[in-house]
């Protein structure tokens, strides 16, 4: 089912994204990689055995995005699959008034999902067929200390998810929730508490391609088969 489907990634430069994209390369998908940064994209494609389309994106900006998705058109014919991956999660406490952060919270894991749902949905919709797949996280089902906003946008995007599979029943929408995982979103925490309250959390942690397998598995159905959520924890988690 997954052979030859084209499959928009964003956030594809490093982590969850790159580990999707050379996933779903292997097995035979022909991967459209979107980040800001172009060098870590062309490196990845230059590993990936499959057709791979090179696209640099900010997914806060909705023309762009439109862009991304017209790329893989023009290249590739359709889009079967989005993949809206990119995120950021710079926690801290509320107190700390970090608006900057928030902002920049809200514009790439709220705002950034549904520039990329804008970008493909017509098409899908005048096709009547398609996947959307959302990577949430766990902070979409509970909500944590020091990650109150962080969470409110990830509770966002499992609100998107329910949203597009109730408005539409001939498209498959999936949302995959990961646990702990190795990858550079810690780095862009700037709260000292914050930071070592990550440190200990992740002493137990994913590697990025169980989260990759999740997505292959949600794809590689047949097209009655809707895989909605998908929880990934690390066996010792509590």
């Amino acid at each position: 089912m997954i052979k030859n489907k084209v499959v928009l990634i964003t956030g594809a430069s490093s982590g969850i994204g790159a580990a999707i994209a050379q996933e779903l390369s292997k097995a035979g998908s022909k991967v459209v990689l979107g980040a800001r940064r172009a060098d870590r994209l062309e490196q990845l494609a230059a590993s990936l055995p499959g057709e791979v389309l090179v696209h640099p994106v900010d997914v806060t900006d909705r023309d762009a995005m439109r862009r991304f998705a017209n790329a893989a058109r023009a290249r590739f014919g359709a889009v079967d699959v989005i993949v809206n991956n990119a995120g950021l999660m710079p926690l801290s406490r509320v107190d700390a008034l970090k608006f900057d952060e928030w902002d920049r919270m809200i514009d790439v894991n709220i705002r950034g999902v549904l520039n990329g749902v804008a970008a493909v949905l017509p098409e899908m919709v005048t096709a009547g067929k398609g996947q959307i797949i959302n990577i949430a996280s766990i902070a979409s089902l509970h909500v944590f200390p020091m990650a109150t906003v962080y969470c409110a946008t990830k509770y966002a995007v499992h609100a998107i998810c329910e949203g597009l599979r109730q408005e539409h029943n001939n498209l498959r929408i999936s949302c995959i929730y990961p646990g702990v995982v190795e990858s550079e979103l810690a780095e862009h925490i700037t709260d000292p508490e914050a930071i070592e309250a990550m440190r200990l959390f992740r002493q137990t942690a994913l590697k990025p391609a169980a989260i990759a397998r999740a997505v292959r598995y949600a794809i590689d159905q047949p097209d009655d088969v809707d895989v909605n959520d998908i929880v990934v924890r690390p066996t010792a988690a509590t």
